[in-house]
């Protein structure tokens, strides 16, 4: 799935859906792969699965990023993702 990050927030989570894209907010800097570490604990918390159940495919160094989430099925991906974009515009 396509993932949106923005390091340095207030308050780290899920965030919606932006440009066909997951947001996920994180307290950590992008420094040392620190950022990138939250992502996975974030994204497997919120789905319910190990975080090594998640890898960053590409993007390791940018915003913009692809994640696989081992055990969840390209359907049940696509139909939490929009759940919580339905969420955030409540």
């Amino acid at each position: 799935m396509d993932v949106h990050v923005i390091p340095r927030a207030k308050k780290a989570g899920l965030d919606g859906v932006r440009a066909g894209a997951l947001l996920v907010r994180l307290h950590s800097a992008p420094v040392d792969g620190a950022a990138n570490k939250e992502l996975t604990a974030v994204i497997a918390n919120a789905f319910g699965v190990s975080r090594a159940a998640v890898t960053i495919v590409s993007g390791q160094r940018s915003r913009r990023k692809r994640v696989h989430v081992v055990g969840l099925s390209v359907v049940e991906a696509d139909l939490m993702v929009h759940n919580l974009s339905a969420r955030a515009r409540a």
